[in-house]
């Protein structure tokens, strides 16, 4: 299996179609080895067009998967963490996501409410020398207090409504992506806390995730 040159044609046939461009965001998914991140199973088809089941999920009846490459780019394309920002990071599941973000923010902090895929990326995350992320295995249903707030918060994960508390816990300035909606389409949103009182909605692009294993709380209305 010639990764490097899956690698390419995932980012020339799949990403830059969907309209990610920044060369930043490119270079990052070369160098961060999905195929590090994705049950040892499907090494070989870690860079085609799908959502790849993660191995190890005791939640029973609870089917977790990498979300599409297309939609991880996207959404780390939205939020550009910087060095020296804080980010928060919702459904750790294999890790992958967590390492994108940590790459170019300066600490990134991830919850994962299923035991055994927290314990997993953890590992993962350390044996690709990843060690700006701290993995917290907890119901990250609404999002992680003790940390906040935070510059950048990722829910990777769908929600049927964004619930109050994730906007409690964003900067002024900051930014929030989450997929908000249900079946079969829901809506990736990016939000941007523009004062203290006032936020502002982007809407990205329609697709449809699992929903995050957690309780889902009341929610905000804009």
């Amino acid at each position: 299996m010639n990764y490097e040159q899956a690698r390419f044609n995932m980012i020339e046939q799949q990403i830059r179609p969907w309209d990610v461009l920044d060369q930043d965001v490119l270079k990052l998914l070369e160098v961060v080895k999905r195929e590090d991140f994705v049950p040892a199973a499907l090494r070989d088809i870690a860079f085609t067009d799908v959502e790849l089941p993660l191995s190890g999920a005791a939640i029973a009846n609870k089917s977790q998967h990498m979300m599409f490459p297309r939609v991880e780019a996207r959404i780390l394309q939205a939020l550009a963490p910087k060095k020296n920002e804080n980010v928060l990071e919702i459904g750790t599941g294999s890790g992958y996501m967590a390492a994108l973000l940590a790459y170019n923010a300066h600490h990134v902090t991830t919850v994962e409410f299923d035991a055994n895929l927290a314990q997993s990326a953890q590992q993962t995350l350390r044996a690709n020398g990843v060690t700006n992320v701290e993995v917290v295995n907890a119901d990250g249903a609404q999002g992680w207090s003790a940390a906040a707030p935070y510059d950048v918060i990722a829910i990777s994960g769908g929600l049927a409504e964004l619930p109050q508390a994730f906007l409690n816990q964003l900067k002024v300035g900051g930014r929030l992506a989450a997929f908000v909606g249900g079946s079969p389409v829901m809506e990736a949103v990016l939000i941007t806390r523009v004062s203290e009182t006032e936020y502002r909605r982007e809407n990205l692009f329609e697709t449809q995730v699992a929903y995050l294993v957690a309780p889902q709380p009341s929610s905000f209305k804009f």
